[in-house]
């Protein structure tokens, strides 16, 4: 089975050409998908707030996760209590490669190396299966067109690929304006399909995402 992670990565693939798009930051994004997985398994759970000033904190609560990727995001976790906002950023550091590394051993992806002007080398990860892509967009297409209920995780990839106005890029609209389509994206976000430590770290794992790209952007665009 598959990471929220993973199925994150090949939603926001370039198939074709095997880069990452939709968003120029993919280490809080990543990091985020990682942070709910911990949550829906029980592994690490959110504070509740008990200021509007004051960031909740994320703690281990369970065992550690068999899965090595899990596993390292658990023990940065563990290391003290962070905020979500420091979190998805600390964990998503170097994702991007192990879980396109995984992926291609599954054969899911191919991993093609080359040189940018024959000086700069390169990494690409063009899709090679996309079968398991297929079904992601086709069960987020029954969310948010048909109107089917939503799963912890089909609900945590929407709250995430909405987080940073993605959702609408990944589904077929069936004839739906893509404003609409996003305000489907946010409802869902916000509903109350999940247990309500899970919708707790997903707010707060897409809240932090959202902060974490725009602060980004905002400190680049300052620089130039």
């Amino acid at each position: 089975m598959t990471l929220i992670a993973e199925d994150l990565f090949l939603l926001l693939l370039d198939d074709e050409k095997g880069t990452l798009g939709g968003t120029s930051y993919p280490q809080p994004v990543l990091g985020g998908a990682l942070l709910i997985e911990l949550a829906t398994t029980g592994a690490v759970e959110v504070e509740e707030r008990t200021s509007v000033w004051r960031s909740a904190k994320v703690h281990p609560a369970g065992h550690p996760p068999e899965d090595a990727v899990l596993r390292a995001a658990y023990d940065v976790v563990a290391e003290k209590p962070r905020s979500a906002q420091d979190l998805v950023t600390r964990i998503g550091k170097g994702v991007r490669d192990t879980l396109a590394e995984r992926l291609a051993e599954r054969g899911i992806l191919e991993r093609q190396e080359s040189r940018v002007l024959g000086l700069f080398p390169r990494t690409r990860w063009p899709a090679v299966d996309s079968r398991h892509e297929a079904e992601l967009r086709a069960r987020l297409t029954g969310v948010l067109v048909r109107g089917d209920e939503p799963d912890e995780r089909t609900g945590a990839l929407l709250a995430l690929l909405s987080a940073i106005d993605r959702a609408h890029k990944v589904v077929d609209h069936q004839g739906l304006p893509a404003k609409e389509v996003r305000q489907r994206a946010r409802a869902i976000a916000e509903g109350a399909w999940a247990a309500k430590a899970v919708r707790d770290a997903i707010l707060a794992a897409s809240t932090a995402v959202t902060a974490a790209v725009t602060a980004s952007t905002v400190a680049v665009t300052t620089s130039s």
